[in-house]
């Protein structure tokens, strides 16, 4: 797990460009703070920083391979690199200098050439240079674990696993400074989400290479994107023990993969199924695993004892961070840095505190992202069920439904119920986190824009599921959104900024194979979710977790904005000065009627304090967080 950084110039100027690749490198000093090295030859400059986690002498990178001819920077981990080093000697002769994972992309994609990214097994966002043909390839995983950031300019393109890191270069990249060349789309994409959905950044000329794409770039600046992978939900045959314990053994083979590493893993363990798998089947591989939990001391927001019955079941040790409203306060600032665009998900803080305290013992967590979207773990996907009724009803009484609940006030029950009954599946439905319905938006936006919604980001997704049942078409939507824009950001953003690395065994195409091809019946059965992989793990997860709803990191931002955290929130919005994009008035307005109630406007306030803090950070650089370097101790 590490950070890279590769300029490709326009002019075969590359070795002038050397030292501020290699200045630039120090905003994603965090993501390895074992190493750091640049290469460069006369087109392009490769830089890297190293958290070592396999073949700790050796795998330096930039790494050459092929006699010179090929250079490669690669941030994340390849799980069956053992499998695919054995397959390309054994085979087609190759020969390796290392014993890592880094060899074996690279030894790959010089044996089949592009479609050796198929073949891996693992997170990864990579850059191969070809010195003879001249050419730059580079992709990233098929789910977006790992980030792959891209800037054009004239003088060259950029790539990157921080986007700060490209805010930094821009100049040489004959950009200019980009601060304020702000997107206003993807704010009100923000706005809607609470987060940015791909390919976006904030910043206009930044964007994201998407997840399961490649791509080839020369120096002329052509760049050619291929999708190489499309997630497709297809219903197989039912279900029954035999689809459960396939379940069980694709999982478990998944985990023991994840476990390879030269140093320590441990495991998050919340109190929900997913996480408690994970940890279960780690210890089968490490009886002497550490879990970590973390929790707020208020009732109904931790889930610290459920996970230290888990622990205790498991028979793992396990380690408890309680956070404080004042310690999110003061941190907050330093994580909106680390996230390099806003993410207004309250779970990153606490994932924020967890990950530090992890770092303390270990270098490497399996953790359990993506079982809700692979085996339908959502309560929403619930929804297509509770509002078949409405689906017997006529169109024309469907509408007037609709606009009899625009009729009915805010917070009245049964009037969202109504609203979303009234819609068909493609434009109610957007993914997990559904934050300004498009009239709030326009209260609180200066340049709101009626001609934007959900539909940019969703319609091509919908387009490519007509036919699979409503579920399986939410949760394809989901993999392309909420997955990669929240969940996964989130994950990697708030682990790598305490240099640890986080591994995610759900999110492996073996274990994708098997779920991909689930009916509806074994994801939503007998009340419900996850109906499938619960049977699947059935002895091997605790009885008290095995049919309880997954709550993850819960936040009482609720509560703590009406309290604690009032005067906190009332200072961000009267010291921004990011009014020219959001009515501020109207930003402390919704801060007040939430702290009179009784309407809970707490993540529509918390969507609006983060992007102000970001802008802060960002744009006006009047909030400077405390950025120290990492210092970790020598984990075995």
């Amino acid at each position: 797990m590490c950070g890279l950084l590769g300029l490709l110039t326009t002019g075969a100027d590359a070795a002038a460009r050397t030292a501020p690749v290699a200045a630039a490198l120090r905003c994603a000093r965090h993501r390895g703070p074992d190493e750091s090295d640049t290469w460069h030859d006369s087109d392009l400059v490769l830089g890297f920083n190293r958290l070592s986690i396999v073949d700790l002498e050796h795998s330096h990178q930039p790494l050459q391979y092929g006699n010179g001819r090929y250079t490669i920077v690669f941030n994340g981990e390849i799980y069956n690199y053992v499998e695919l080093r054995a397959e390309l000697a054994q085979q087609h002769g190759a020969t390796f200098a290392t014993q890592g994972d880094t060899e074996a992309i690279v030894a790959a994609y010089h044996q089949w050439g592009p479609a050796a990214v198929g073949r891996l097994r693992g997170m990864f966002a990579f850059l191969i240079w070809d010195a003879q043909e001249r050419v730059l390839f580079g992709a990233r995983d098929p789910f977006g674990i790992k980030p792959l950031f891209l800037a054009t300019g004239p003088a060259g393109i950029g790539f990157a696993s921080e986007k700060k890191c490209l805010l930094e270069i821009a100049p040489t990249l004959g950009l200019g400074d980009l601060g304020a060349d702000l997107d206003p789309v993807a704010l009100q994409h923000y706005m809607l989400l609470q987060y940015v959905p791909e390919p976006a950044t904030l910043h206009r000329s930044i964007r994201r290479i998407e997840s399961g794409t490649h791509i080839t770039v020369r120096p002329s600046g052509e760049i050619d994107q291929e999708r190489y992978f499309t997630p497709v939900l297809h219903a197989g045959a039912g279900g029954g023990p035999a689809v459960h314990r396939r379940i069980a053994d694709v999982l478990r083979d998944s985990v023991a993969k994840h476990m390879r590493a030269d140093v320590t893993v441990g495991a998050f363990l919340s109190g929900g199924i997913d996480s408690t798998a994970i940890a279960a089947l780690a210890k089968e591989h490490n009886p002497d695993l550490i879990t970590f939990t973390t929790g707020f001391e208020r009732e109904g927001y931790s889930e610290v004892d459920v996970a230290a019955e888990s622990a205790a079941a498991i028979g793992v040790r396990h380690v408890v961070r309680t956070v404080t409203a004042e310690e999110m306060m003061a941190a907050l600032p330093s994580i909106v840095w680390y996230l390099d665009d806003p993410v207004a998900d309250p779970a990153l803080v606490p994932l924020w505190f967890i990950a530090r305290e992890a770092r303390r013992h270990v270098k490497v967590v399996l953790s359990g992202e993506g079982a809700d979207e692979l085996f339908g773990g959502y309560t929403i996907y619930r929804e297509p069920l509770s509002l078949a009724p409405f689906e017997r009803v006529p169109g024309t009484l469907r509408r007037l439904l609709g606009r009899v609940s625009t009729r009915l006030p805010d917070g009245l029950r049964g009037k969202d119920l109504l609203r979303r009954g009234a819609l068909p599946l493609e434009q109610r439905y957007y993914g997990n986190a559904r934050i300004f319905r498009d009239d709030q938006m326009a209260g609180v936006l200066r340049r709101y824009d009626p001609r934007r919604s959900h539909t940019d980001i969703t319609a091509a997704h919908y387009a490519a599921s007509a036919g699979w049942d409503p579920v399986a078409r939410m949760q394809h939507v989901d993999l392309f959104t909420w997955l990669r824009g929240d969940i996964l950001v989130k994950a990697d953003k708030m682990t790598m900024a305490n240099s640890l690395e986080l591994r995610v065994p759900f999110l492996d195409p073996e274990v994708f194979a098997v779920a991909a091809g689930l009916p509806l019946s074994q994801k939503l059965a007998d009340g419900t979710t996850k109906y499938a992989l619960r049977r699947a793990l059935d002895g091997i997860v605790p009885p008290h977790v095995l049919n309880r709803r997954k709550l993850g990191f819960p936040v009482p931002i609720r509560h703590w904005l009406r309290a604690e955290m009032y005067e906190w929130a009332s200072e961000i919005v009267r010291d921004s000065q990011a009014d020219h994009l959001v009515d501020l008035v109207a930003v402390q307005r919704l801060l007040d009627a939430h702290r009179e109630g009784p309407i809970d406007h707490s993540r529509r306030v918390w969507t609006l304090l983060v992007f102000l803090l970001w802008h802060g950070v960002f744009v006006e650089q009047r909030i400077r967080p405390e950025i120290a370097e990492p210092a970790y101790p020598v984990v075995p």
